[in-house]
């Protein structure tokens, strides 16, 4: 039986977390440095530019100038308070903007106009580049309208098929951005096509391993329930006829997805489909990595930034 998820009227009065209230989060935060990776068209300018208005970041601009400057144009942006550092293409962009984090200049990496690829290429390089003991991975932030709470999907941006142990680091960078956002115990759902384990999907063995990972202390701040199907994660009604009875049924915060395919089309088709608002960011590293893509509005831009400096604030007072 499919449940369809109706839009809620008590989530007008449950948007603690929506995006307008992160980016408010940050007043009086000082604002995180950040190195814009060859910003060269007028929405990446623009989005890096937006972000500095609200004082959310400190821009550092990292690619060709005669570009750089050409989108600004465009954008009708004023950049003559940012530092430009030169760059002759974008593949030189992406490995001075890591050596900048490396020297510490710098608290954030922002994406621009150069694939996502190239930019992952440098940040993962085992000697020059910003690993960490932890597996790198990415976190979207929902807000849905016909859903109560604030929704981190994960990993639909990095991790192409995440064995069990990858898994393990992506379901706990989520946990500690989760803790950062304000959620105290994330209710982490990780999804399958059915309830119940069965070697004939993997996904349901890594999900009840995952499980008994967390009861065993190798997974922690969070609350775990696995294998879920999607409607089972996120609808009451869908649990309670599936008789399924957690903590986590029905209420996730977390949707721990099984590889990056169904992630992405997942991701996908809230934004498209709910006209959901998704922010994004790359956890796992020595800093934050604000992914953005071309199709993103300008206020996904700015929410993502939010989380950056929500990010390295923590690190700031120790507490990340």
């Amino acid at each position: 039986m499919n449940t369809v998820i109706a839009p809620d009227p008590s989530c007008k009065t449950n948007e603690h977390l929506r995006h307008a209230e992160l980016v408010a989060r940050c007043k009086g935060m000082a604002p995180a440095i950040t190195a814009i990776v060859h910003p060269c068209d007028p929405e990446s300018l623009e989005g890096a530019a937006q972000a500095a208005a609200e004082g959310l970041i400190v821009p550092i601009l990292v690619g060709p100038e005669a570009r750089i400057r050409a989108a600004a144009a465009a954008a009708g942006r004023d950049i003559s308070a940012f530092r430009l550092v030169a760059a002759p293409h974008s593949h030189a962009a992406a490995a001075q903007a890591v050596a900048l984090a490396r020297r510490g200049e710098v608290e954030a990496l922002m994406k621009g106009s150069l694939h996502t690829d190239e930019l992952m290429h440098e940040v993962m390089q085992d000697d020059t580049g910003l690993r960490t003991g932890r597996r790198i991975s990415h976190v979207y932030l929902f807000d849905v309208a016909a859903y109560c709470r604030p929704l981190l999907i994960t990993d639909a941006a990095i991790n192409i098929q995440p064995r069990l142990a990858d898994k393990q680091d992506i379901c706990q960078n989520a946990i500690d951005l989760a803790h950062i956002l304000g959620i105290q115990l994330p209710r982490v759902a990780i999804l399958s096509a059915v309830e119940t384990v069965t070697d004939k999907l993997p996904s349901t063995l890594d999900a009840a391993a995952l499980c008994k990972m967390a009861e065993r202390g190798q997974i922690t701040g969070g609350l775990l329930d696995g294998p879920l199907a999607f409607d089972n994660a996120v609808s009451p009604e869908a649990a309670r006829i599936k008789g399924l009875s957690s903590p986590v049924a029905g209420q996730a915060d977390i949707l721990l997805v099984p590889d990056l395919e169904s992630g992405n089309m997942l991701a996908k088709q809230l934004t498209f489909f709910e006209k959901a608002e998704g922010a994004g960011i790359v956890v796992g590293a020595r800093l934050p990595i604000i992914l953005t893509s071309r199709a993103d509005p300008l206020r996904t831009r700015v929410t993502s930034a939010a989380i950056a400096l929500l990010m390295v604030d923590a690190r700031r007072r120790g507490a990340a």
